[in-house]
């Protein structure tokens, strides 16, 4: 390569014109600079890398060089590197917020999922999620995702089955598509309630989901409202797990209504914690401090779905309550709680819940409650019954969402979207 650059040297200073071989080469550190006016910039592209100029990577050819004028020689132009640093500027600025980002959806919550797109400035992903005529997924992903940055959004929820085989699939075509990184944002998780054996030979379906996920290749969850802290834990090391707090969305709305006397309501011993933490966030965000109580409703259940006593644990006495829990199924539980608490003196009773299953007849039975309002985010599609029941209110926890996405996606800390 030396002999080859005294070669032309030689020749252009003659005058002469210069015919080389451009093979697939390129210079490192310790390689001998090369002058980047020695060839043309039509014929040859040659850009500084490391302070040394590297010749690209190209299908061996033939380029004629011009004559170089020896006084020139080795003076790159100013405009041409003015250029090329405002081009290469804004190719940094595109990379660094969404260039190497995708998002995907299958269809448990397409609505959510666009929502989340729109909130990051993205459009969702291209990719076919139907059906085969025998009722297989059919899953077919239509952009370039290798070395892509992908987060699925696919609740779980009813049909179950259906929508974790899609999710599962989904998961599985952008592994075999060279995905770099494959981020599963469950706004609900199916099967979390079945998280310990309460008897004998039963599942525990929620540690089965999540070996599931992990053996297709996912590399990281982000979740709303698991029903079970411990849920994280059934997720291997390598898939670390975000468990968001919907109760941040509840409290910003519920710290505008005029409350009095306040008090926050568990409808059972394992939701006290949740409870907790929404009473201090209230207290906290609106400076409420005292003024707000906390009260649990300890219930005996006869049968799954089926609540046979309750007892409360806590003064309600003229007060507005806010009963906190993660999801509401046929709402048996909550409406009877709702009674509770007005038998026992309160002035209003509110309910907030991450999750609106509402299954058979739950939706019937809040628009015929005590209740004041019922209020839920939109993890879970809505119906046309729902947004037609006046007591029921839905909430967008979109941009948590999004937040969270975009925190993981700049490698930033999401710990302040747990306060």
């Amino acid at each position: 390569l030396n002999m080859f650059q005294v070669a032309a040297r030689r020749l252009a200073t003659l005058g002469a014109p210069v015919a080389v071989a451009v093979g697939a080469y390129s210079y490192s550190q310790r390689d001998t600079p090369l002058a980047p006016t020695a060839f043309s910039k039509s014929d040859v592209a040659l850009a500084p890398i490391a302070g040394s100029w590297r010749l690209p990577l190209v299908s061996p050819t033939v380029a004629s060089c011009d004559a170089v004028d020896p006084e020139k020689f080795g003076k790159p132009e100013k405009e041409e590197t003015r250029e090329l640093s405002s081009k290469e500027a804004a190719a940094l600025r595109m990379r660094k917020h969404n260039g190497g980002m995708k998002i995907f959806s299958g269809n448990g919550n397409m609505a959510l999922a666009s929502e989340i797109a729109t909130s990051l400035g993205l459009n969702l992903g291209k990719a076919t999620v139907g059906r085969f005529a025998d009722g297989e997924v059919n899953v077919c992903i239509h952009e370039n995702v290798r070395g892509k940055d992908v987060y699925v959004i696919q609740p779980t929820c009813p049909p179950v089955n259906e929508n974790l085989m899609e999710l599962l699939l989904m998961v599985s075509t952008l592994r075999r598509a060279s995905a770099r990184r494959i981020t599963v944002v469950l706004p609900y998780y199916g099967y979390a309630r079945q998280d310990r054996k309460m008897q004998a030979r039963v599942p525990i379906s929620a540690a089965d989901v999540a070996r599931l996920l992990e053996a297709m290749g996912i590399d990281r969850v982000v979740a709303v409202d698991l029903h079970c802290g411990q849920i994280q834990g059934f997720f291997g090391p390598r898939v670390p797990v975000d468990n968001l707090d919907g109760g941040i969305v509840g409290i910003n709305y519920f710290g505008d209504k005029d409350l009095h006397n306040p008090v926050i309501v568990s409808p059972d011993a394992g939701g006290v914690y949740r409870a907790k933490k929404f009473k201090e966030g209230l207290a906290s965000k609106f400076d409420l401090g005292s003024e707000i109580g906390l009260a649990m409703i300890i219930k005996q259940r006869a049968r799954a779905g089926t609540v046979d006593s309750m007892d409360l644990v806590g003064d309600v006495s003229d007060a507005d309550c806010i009963i906190v829990d993660d999801m509401i199924d046929t709402a048996g539980t909550l409406c009877k709680a709702a009674d509770v608490l007005k038998a026992k003196g309160a002035r209003r009773v509110f309910a907030f819940a991450s999750h609106a299953l509402l299954s058979g007849p739950g939706n019937d039975r809040i628009a015929n409650s005590c209740m004041e309002e019922c209020v839920v985010l939109n993890t879970i599609p809505t119906t046309p019954q729902r947004v037609q029941n006046e007591k029921l209110t839905e909430l967008s926890v979109a941009g948590l969402l999004a937040q969270a996405v975009f925190n993981i996606h700049a490698k930033k800390s999401i710990s302040a979207l747990f306060k």
